[in-house]
């Protein structure tokens, strides 16, 4: 389905039954709402709807050329607008990487738009910019953003050769029909500049701004991510005053809704049922 919000237009995969508990699933960087796609089958089965749109910068209609559009309160209010456009006051709220990011923040801004949220990989931007200040590890692990904030360079280092540096980014998404689904729409006039815009628009002073979360949280973070180190992961528990699970998937890479989806799901669920539970790190 197509939706204009904001004057602009989104592309939103939707499905599971009309009636059900909705759930908005953010996608991250440099995918697409399809990510989920072998998620939201047990999200259907347990009678939740699910919408998962293409972000600012990634659906076609949605590319403003201003690096400031994609500061994160635009892409909150995106967020919320999308809510409204479909006629939903309250969701359930999954996000993974640059998604989680824009989840953590929606639901510190308007925790009455959000009924429980699940964060994926990025952990609460405040926590994460507490990291990038103080963790030299993720520091290290960070610096590739330095390169996706230079315009023209990073995109004709990803784009050259048939989009080989995207598709070795995406490698770890799964096979080469995967990474091929993930990165060709980004060959696409415009879309790799407007995902990249979301880290040249992106500050400290802005990440750490976000305030506590209030709604019921869970965070999954895997220990095979080489974007986000534990340090990071587990600074994000400061940042939480509601009901609060840390689940940590181990031997999984950074593309969890691609390499875990069903733990993921299994996740998903045990928080939309309201499994509180905080009993510290738990793997699955």
């Amino acid at each position: 389905m197509r939706i204009d919000a904001r004057g602009l237009e989104f592309v939103v995969r939707a499905g599971g039954p009309e009636g059900g508990e909705p759930v908005l699933l953010l996608h991250g960087f440099p995918q697409h709402g399809g990510e989920f796609d072998e998620v939201v089958p047990a999200l259907h089965d347990a009678g939740l709807r699910t919408y998962a749109p293409d972000q600012r910068g990634y659906s076609p209609g949605a590319r403003p050329t201003d690096v400031e559009a994609y500061q994160l309160p635009e892409l909150v209010a995106d967020a919320a607008a999308l809510l409204d456009a479909l006629g939903v006051e309250a969701a359930h709220l999954v996000g993974h990487d640059w998604g989680a990011a824009v989840a953590w923040a929606l639901a510190a801004a308007h925790p009455e738009r959000v009924r429980t949220l699940t964060a994926v990989s990025v952990p609460h931007p405040a926590a994460m910019a507490h990291a990038l200040a103080h963790d030299p590890k993720q520091k290290a692990r960070s610096s590739y953003m330095a390169l996706f904030r230079q315009a023209g360079t990073a995109e004709k280092m990803l784009l050259g050769m048939r989009a080989a540096g995207l598709r070795r980014v995406l490698s770890g998404v799964g096979d080469s029909a995967r990474v091929a689904a993930y990165a060709e729409p980004m060959r696409e006039p415009g879309a790799l500049t407007g995902a990249l815009n979301w880290y040249r628009a992106m500050s400290g002073a802005a990440l750490g701004a976000v305030g506590p979360v209030t709604v019921p949280t869970t965070y999954v973070w895997s220990d095979g991510d080489t974007a986000i180190g534990r340090g990071a992961a587990e600074e994000c528990a400061r940042h939480v005053t509601g009901d609060y699970r840390f689940v940590e998937l181990p031997g999984v890479s950074h593309w969890i809704p691609d390499e875990a989806p069903a733990p993921l799901a299994e996740v998903i669920l045990a928080r939309v049922a309201g499994d509180a539970r905080t009993d510290g790190t738990e793997e699955l």
